[in-house]
């Protein structure tokens, strides 16, 4: 446009200015909006503060669209990297002030997650680790109340709460077998290892959260304050906020553990045994683990110089098609280590493993807990895949599940390692969200798989012929680590916990913004 004011030369000037500023709001108002804003919240503006810790790049959403198992795989829009707890609220709040659908976030630790339960399908999955301080985030102290406990972030991983409190003397009592998880991923399911018959899971030996709600509140709970809270985010699945500093109980720390593993043949008799050894409190840790084929664990060997008994063993599993192992650890420390000896001599006395095959080792503390080495978390076509199967089987049809799993099916399969071991329900907290049988004692199936993608299939297969042998002959399982697709199926798995699971779910995460790769509300 074209304006000709030869005789008012100051109107032109005037207009020329008007037409300049005009154009300055044009340009700014025309400033491209940043497609993380149209992605995740179209009616509100990304603060500066979160944009900086968002990552859109293709490793970062390889990263946060894999983990573990290796078998689902969700494309989050983005991934988040906070270093900050606040930096995680914001997030939060941000989704929270969408008007219209908020987008969904995960909290990932190490992505030990075996079928995507940490995964936020074009949501924003928050690194957990990049609050990591490599340990400096444990803080042991002791109170007259409580004693000795450790205040530990929720992105720490167990191997460093490990060494951060041997380093005063102390440890926490219930661990996994695999410490290299984060303390907020297995306070969100439960945390089970063969302490677990004596001092109960990882979720009973807590004495105060710090948690993110959904609604991007930041609570500090325990059994006296907030206790709804902490009930429902112990076993909690994540659904109700992000666990982000934990107080852990500790006790005096053993300097060395002596190491048992016995064989039976006959499935009764194992479970017999395990069951004493679990109600006499006298060992430390008991699991129980089958032995599927010829070849035995490298562990086996190498921890237990068993090679000289191969024979041996694969005469008896010819014979019986499989073979049933218990593990039983005692600590113990320089005071009592002339008598740690007859104290297993004694515990062993009236148990009726096979003579021959008693193995034993001698090792510290810190080697037997640390004895699953570190598992990376691998993504190419070629990675294999972790199809698990995790289940909680009411004592009184452990023999049926022998008979009908573990005899008729798992032979069909190569299975890596299957544990089986018992816990005692009185170290459970049932206001915990965690789900058990209801009986005394009740056992846990492990069935960790690892195949070659192209197989998968045929692991699922057999899981599937697992919970549907169960269905149909009324074994009340419950799954660990529990993985389902539809609602029914999660309302069936919590039963009388159902309606209390959904308020509480309702109060601290009414937009159903939080973990949504478990698919419970999704």
């Amino acid at each position: 446009m074209t304006t000709h004011c030869p005789n008012r030369p100051s109107h032109f000037i005037f207009f020329i200015v008007i037409i300049t500023l005009f154009d300055i709001v044009i340009c700014i108002s025309a400033k491209p909006i940043n497609p993380l804003q149209t992605t995740l919240c179209k009616d509100q503006i990304l603060p500066l503060e979160i944009s900086k810790k968002i990552r859109t790049d293709p490793e970062a959403i390889a990263k946060a669209s894999n983990d573990y198992g290796n078998i689902v795989h969700k494309i989050p829009t983005a991934g988040f990297y906070p270093s900050s707890i606040k930096d995680i609220i914001k997030l939060i709040e941000y989704s929270n002030n969408c008007s219209s659908t908020p987008f969904s976030i995960a909290a990932r630790g190490q992505g030990h997650s075996v079928r995507g339960q940490a995964m936020a399908y074009k949501g924003v999955v928050v690194e957990m680790a990049s609050l990591s301080r490599n340990g400096s985030g444990v803080r042991v102290s002791w109170s007259p109340s409580s004693g000795f406990y450790a205040d530990v972030g929720g992105e720490e991983l167990w191997i460093d709460v490990l060494r951060e409190t041997l380093r005063h003397g102390v440890t926490p009592v219930s661990w996994t077998d695999y410490l290299y998880l984060t303390v907020g991923g297995t306070l969100s399911n439960a945390g089970i290892s063969g302490q677990s018959f004596l001092h109960g899971p990882q979720i009973s030996n807590v004495l105060e959260l710090d948690v993110i709600t959904g609604k991007g509140e930041l609570i500090t709970c325990s059994r006296k304050d907030e206790s709804e809270l902490f009930y429902a985010v112990l076993g909690g699945l994540g659904q109700f906020g992000i666990i982000t500093r934990a107080r852990i109980i500790l006790a005096k720390a053993p300097t060395r553990a002596k190491w048992v593993r016995l064989l039976y043949s006959n499935f009764s008799i194992y479970t017999k045994d395990q069951e004493k050894f679990i109600s006499s409190k006298v060992p430390n840790y008991v699991e129980g683990f089958l032995i599927t084929n010829e070849t035995i664990p490298d562990s086996w060997r190498s921890s237990f110089n068993s090679s000289s008994n191969q024979d041996h063993i694969t005469l008896l599993l010819r014979k019986h098609g499989l073979l049933y192992a218990i593990e039983l650890v005692k600590y113990y420390d320089d005071h009592d280590a002339d008598t740690v000896n007859k104290v297993v001599e004694m515990l062993l006395k009236d148990m009726n493993f096979i003579p021959s095959l008693n193995f034993s080792a001698d090792v510290s503390y810190f080697d037997f807990l640390t004895r699953v080495p570190r598992l990376e978390v691998q993504n190419t076509p070629q990675s294999p895949t972790h199809p698990w199967l995790n289940l909680f089987v009411p004592k009184s049809r452990i023999l049926d599940l022998n008979a009908g799993v573990l005899v008729n099916l798992i032979p069909k399969i190569n299975t890596e390692l299957i544990l089986l071991y018992p816990f005692n329900k009185d170290k459970w907290d049932e206001r915990m969200s965690t789900v058990t049988p209801d009986e005394d004692i009740f056992y846990t199936l492990g069935l960790l798989h690892s195949s070659s993608p192209n197989e998968t299939k045929i692991y699922d297969e057999v899981n599937n012929e697992i919970l549907h042998f169960c269905r149909k002959t009324h074994i009340k399982i419950k799954q660990y680590l529990p993985y389902y697709k539809s609602k029914e199926d999660w309302i069936k798995h919590y039963g009388s916990k159902w309606d209390n699971f959904q308020e509480m779910k309702a109060k601290f995460d009414p937009r159903l913004i939080l973990s949504p790769g478990q698919r419970i509300f999704n």
